[in-house]
């Protein structure tokens, strides 16, 4: 128990490295446009999963699914919110706003609580609210000095919000959900990159074998922290999982501000330091409320 825990807190924080140092990969990829980086993401992840999926002899499985017209909706769903997700994470770091984007990952936890109040009818405790209350002054006080919403962050935490519920509703294995996600939106990916070729404005083959390489390496660095992400959830408890999650944008933000020399403003500043707060007490009333309901198992077993 001891051993998979600790393997588990490694792999956890080798995929929340790889998420964090993320914005250093993707301005390599020029001068490919944030949108033909996003299609070759979907075509060469496909790429790998196949790959691996043909490996580990999990055809069976994967057509099974392609079968399940319900999971293949859900499917569907999260296909698209993901694209979303990476196309708004791909744009930020490629225009400036590697810190933009680190906002969206610290606000996810946030959104994923009110996801589940609108969506799935949850009843949030005071503190929760306290949290989220706090949050929200943290994005008008950022829409009021970046003088707009800071849209790229709300995208990003909305997409891997309802991303993240639609996996948990598929409920499948980390190579079967990537796989089957991939492939839906594959199709469109690998049309988009011809359309580009045929109009001229492809940069996949002419602009030399370093720029070839690289945009064949987004399949690798999208399904490698995914795959270290699922080692880690099979060893680690959901509580351990989120505390390991701020790791990425923590990182993200100091990427952003140490080298790439992104401005943060006073206003900014004192944004993320609401959202920062927000997040002291969301986690620390998740924490809390997780050892209540192991004590009060425990007691019920004893009794």
């Amino acid at each position: 128990m001891v051993n998979d825990s600790r393997n588990g807190v490694a792999f956890g924080a080798a995929a929340y490295l790889c998420w964090g140092f993320f914005p250093l990969y993707w301005p390599l990829l020029d001068p490919a446009s944030s949108l033909e980086v996003l299609a070759h993401r979907f075509v060469w992840s496909m790429v790998f999963v196949l790959v691996a999926i043909t490996a580990m002899g999990k055809w069976p499985a994967f057509r099974t699914i392609a079968r399940d017209r319900r999971l293949m909706l859900i499917l569907t769903g999260a296909s698209v919110t993901i694209a979303v997700n990476w196309g708004g994470f791909i744009y930020g770091v490629t225009n400036g706003h590697v810190i933009e984007t680190s906002l969206g990952y610290f606000i996810n936890p946030l959104v994923t609580v009110l996801l589940g109040v609108f969506v799935l009818k949850e009843t949030l405790r005071p503190v929760q609210w306290v949290a989220i209350a706090i949050g929200a002054s943290a994005v008008v006080v950022l829409t009021v000095d970046y003088g707009r919403l800071p849209w790229i962050a709300l995208v990003v935490a909305a997409s891997f919000a309802i991303y993240g519920f639609l996996k948990k509703k598929a409920d499948l294995g980390a190579f079967e959900g990537l796989g089957m996600e991939t492939a839906i939106l594959f199709p469109v990916a690998l049309a988009f990159l011809v359309v580009l070729q045929v109009r001229g404005d492809l940069a996949f083959g002419h602009e030399g074998p370093g720029n070839v390489v690289l945009l064949m390496g987004t399949g690798v660095v999208t399904a490698i922290p995914l795959l270290l992400f699922g080692a880690a959830a099979t060893r680690l408890s959901l509580t351990t999982i989120g505390l390991l999650q701020y790791l990425g944008p923590i990182i993200q933000f100091i990427v952003g501000l140490t080298i790439f020399h992104e401005d943060m403003t006073g206003a900014r500043w004192i944004g993320f330091v609401l959202v920062w707060l927000a997040l002291v007490i969301f986690t620390l009333d998740a924490v809390n409320n997780h050892r209540k309901l192991l004590r009060t198992t425990a007691e019920a077993a004893a009794i």
